[in-house]
């Protein structure tokens, strides 16, 4: 969830015994579409903004190609166990489109393939957003576009309060003490205990330099600290343990949060919902003037699955290079607000979308969540909301908290 559960945080851990029988499934023939002028493509867009700008880019690009598209959308919570059944029965499709936490998953099963094995050119990627697609030192899936989070903020309010929008900890948490009367919380943000909110704390772990490779840290105790200051002296609301992305959203848009962690998928709603919020957006503020805002990197990566069919896998090749390219980058950024993956095409999105220029600026030094765990990412992201909601909730001593976090994990 990249955006709400669905994205970037739709990680989901995978029974062993499906995992198995994917990876037996894999090197089998069968799948794709079975018509050999047709490729079959699954993902999971359904909203409009999504949906029509993918199955457009999609259909021009195969036609290029002399090929047509038949597309399969699957609801996002459903999609990781369905593609584990169609490896298992050899009925995976000729493209597949995941959520990119989800790839070290399905590309360990022997679902997928390599994409170097077709010769795609994967130059002007930005080198961590490969990270995020990428098992075992072989890029196994691109993404076109990105995403991440960042600092929204009530102009109107930050301007009647004095304030310029926060850049380090203390500014934050002085800014949200100010902002903070009547029924208006200074900042909201999610602190759910799912993947969602263990993204929303991975820009604050990783920027006072906690990793996930080791969580027993003063470094990640402190940046769970913050998230307890805020909301011991009321600068957040306790419902923070509750809410999801869209919650934090719906509180920024009623005027009942001066601040929100959030992303740029829901800058379309925020722009229909509130049209006289007058609203910016700002880099997560970092623990000391100077330091690099270090955020999650959200978004879908696009792969190629193993069916068996050669020739139909250097024809989805073929669609997936044109449909990757700088110019349908710049297409689908534009119509989905999200970040182009080419560092120029990003650049060029920046200047022709100001707007979305912080969230450019955001992944510029964001972090793919599983390039260092791989398939143990899912089960240190449950780690850390465990002991962020035991800090939270129960009021567990932060540096306890992700000891025993850690210890778990074995």
């Amino acid at each position: 969830m990249p955006r709400p559960t669905r994205r970037a945080l739709g990680a989901l851990v995978a029974a062993p015994g499906l995992l198995s029988l994917a990876a037996c499934g894999g090197s089998g023939t069968g799948g794709g579409s079975g018509d050999p002028s047709v490729l079959r493509v699954v993902d999971y867009y359904n909203t409009p903004a999504d949906d029509v700008v993918i199955q457009e880019t999609l259909e021009t690009v195969a036609s290029e190609v002399g090929m047509t598209i038949s597309r399969e959308k699957i609801p996002g919570d459903q999609l990781i166990q369905k593609v584990l059944q169609m490896s298992s029965s050899k009925t995976l499709p000729d493209l597949l489109m995941l959520d990119n936490p989800d790839l070290q998953e399905i590309a360990s099963s022997g679902a997928l393939v390599p994409l170097e094995d077709f010769g795609i050119d994967t130059s002007g990627f930005q080198p961590e957003i490969l990270d995020a697609g990428t098992y075992e030192g072989k890029v196994y899936g691109l993404a076109p576009t990105v995403n991440t989070i960042a600092l929204f903020y009530n102009t109107a309010m930050l301007a009647e309060a004095g304030l310029e929008p926060p850049t380090t900890w203390d500014e934050l948490t002085s800014a949200a003490k100010a902002l903070t009367h009547d029924d208006v919380y200074g900042i909201a943000f999610s602190a759910i205990a799912t993947y969602e909110g263990t993204w929303q704390f991975l820009p604050f772990m990783w920027s006072n330099g906690g990793d996930e490779t080791d969580i027993a840290t003063p470094e990640v105790a402190g940046a769970a600290q913050l998230w307890a200051d805020l909301v011991e002296d009321g600068s957040a609301s306790q419902g923070v343990v509750n809410w999801g992305q869209g919650d934090v959203i719906d509180q920024f848009k009623a005027g009942k949060a001066a601040m929100a962690v959030n992303g740029p998928w829901n800058i379309v709603g925020l722009q229909n919902d509130a049209p006289d919020l007058e609203w910016e957006v700002a880099i997560i503020p970092v623990p000391a003037e100077g330091e690099d805002s270090v955020a999650p990197l959200g978004g879908e990566v696009w792969t190629i699955p193993q069916t068996g069919d050669g020739e139909k896998q250097q024809q989805a090749a073929e669609v997936l290079q044109k449909f990757v390219s700088p110019e349908n980058q710049l297409r689908m950024g534009t119509a989905r607000n999200t970040i182009p993956a080419d560092a120029e095409a990003a650049q060029t999105f920046a200047a022709d979308h100001p707007e979305l220029a912080t969230f450019v600026e955001q992944v510029s030094t964001a972090r793919s969540r599983t390039g260092k765990l791989g398939t143990q990412w899912p089960a240190t992201a449950k780690a850390i909301y465990t002991a962020y909601q035991q800090v939270l909730v129960d009021g567990v001593d932060p540096e306890t908290a992700f000891s025993d976090a850690a210890a778990s994990l074995g």
